[in-house]
């Protein structure tokens, strides 16, 4: 039975499609190379993405507690950690996993500290409108290192802009934002156009 959302099997599809090459009924033990580089893909424009920091994969006031030698480690899937400066004076970096306090250089903190956080989330916990952007992206990419058609570079850039005019409609939907809790320079960057068309750079 057909889902809503575009399973992680289908995405490498798309990107085996891209090259001309026929789908696979598994990802499990397929022994083919392009499978393999398909999901490396994936992984790659999934992790660029989500860098960016949605709705969907923030958390605003994320606790940080220290560990009892006074040191905060993020948790494994955390892209991002930013302290809001309006409600904190700490300075921080992440190094890592680890968080470095830059005002009094050292990893060790005197107290507990609260951060927007954005989290690396997998494949079955986002959003379909970033999954399909992701894996549009990750064809694009993946189609650029086999061969070059312009008229196919042409379908697939058009297929990238219109995905993400998806996802950000969604995340205009689901995003909350206001101009008392998010920074002019995170709106400015939301909407900026140049933000699409990740896998070379180019400006729609």
């Amino acid at each position: 039975m057909a889902t809503a959302f575009m399973t992680e099997l289908e995405a490498v599809n798309m990107c085996l499609a891209a090259i001309g090459e026929s789908p696979v009924n598994t990802l499990q033990n397929s022994g083919l190379a392009d499978v393999a580089s398909a999901r490396a893909k994936l992984t790659e424009f999934s992790r660029t993405v989500q860098s960016t920091g949605w709705a969907f994969n923030t958390e605003h006031g994320f606790p940080l507690t220290r560990a009892a030698d006074g040191t905060i480690t993020a948790p494994l899937n955390v892209l991002k950690v930013s302290i809001d400066r309006r409600v904190s004076a700490a300075q921080v970096a992440q190094r890592g996993q680890r968080i470095y306090d830059k005002k009094n250089h050292t990893y060790v903190f005197t107290e507990d500290l609260k951060a927007d956080v954005v989290f690396f989330l997998d494949w079955d916990e986002l959003p379909q409108t970033a999954r399909q952007y992701i894996a549009v992206c990750a064809a694009r990419s993946f189609q650029a290192t086999a061969f070059t058609s312009d008229t196919i570079d042409k379908l697939t850039e058009n297929d990238e802009l219109k995905a993400l005019v998806a996802l950000k409609d969604a995340e205009g939907d689901n995003g909350e934002y206001n101009m008392f809790y998010d920074s002019y320079s995170v709106a400015e960057a939301w909407i900026r156009p140049d933000t699409a068309l990740l896998y070379n750079g180019s400006s729609a």
